[in-house]
């Protein structure tokens, strides 16, 4: 017999509905890993449509799904937000520069696999401390989920494993950008322990 599963609060399920992209954003949202105890790849312990898709480091082999995903993104989120973007920026440019990113130890590239096809993915990078700013910052370039992906707490799994990545490599403070109208991608970054910094705003010449 089936056993009957509760349905998440409907802001639950918007926020799992998010994604975020590296570009001219207005927001900054950032979360100190000294604090951070809340994340944790214990969500493993997922129901078995969960456990289908694999969350691990990305591999050569997955560049052309990588590239497709971010494709996506680009249209989903630049592509509604932002006309100063080159949405074909991943087709031109991506492949080469995942490639090179999975060598890069200052560079965490993921993907969630279900079934050997690429249905999510999530770039992170690392950042040198400087006089100006005495503590390293890892930055959460950017990050993808495909709509049929979006109530499974796949988007979590992938930050919790960036935020033990960059915990691990010594990175004091995380951080992500998202576009003031991406609301859903905000909320959803919250409710995984970033809280808003920064505003940046923009007026064309």
């Amino acid at each position: 017999a089936g056993v009957a599963r509760r349905r998440a609060p409907p802001q639950k399920r918007q926020a799992e509905r998010s994604h975020i992209q590296l570009g001219p954003s207005v927001g900054r949202l950032t979360i100190s890993l000294r604090k951070c105890q809340c994340l944790s790849v214990a969500s493993r312990s997922m129901s078995d449509q969960r456990q289908a898709v694999v969350v691990r480091r990305a591999e050569h082999a997955d560049v052309d799904g990588f590239v497709a995903c971010s494709s996506a993104l680009f249209a989903e989120d630049a592509g509604t937000r932002d006309p100063s973007i080159n949405l074909d920026w991943p087709r031109q440019h991506g492949h080469r520069r995942f490639t090179t990113g999975m060598d890069d130890p200052n560079r965490l590239l993921l993907v969630a696999d279900c079934d050997g096809e690429v249905v999510g993915h999530l770039v992170g990078a690392l950042g040198d401390a400087s006089a100006m700013k005495p503590v390293r910052v890892a930055t959460l370039v950017s990050m993808y989920v495909r709509p049929a992906f979006r109530r499974s707490r796949v988007g979590g799994r992938l930050v919790a494993e960036f935020i033990g990545w960059a915990k691990g490599a010594g990175a004091e403070t995380a951080e992500v950008t998202a576009y003031a109208s991406n609301t859903e991608a905000i909320r959803f970054y919250e409710r995984n322990g970033f809280a808003p910094q920064s505003m940046t705003l923009r007026m064309s010449l």
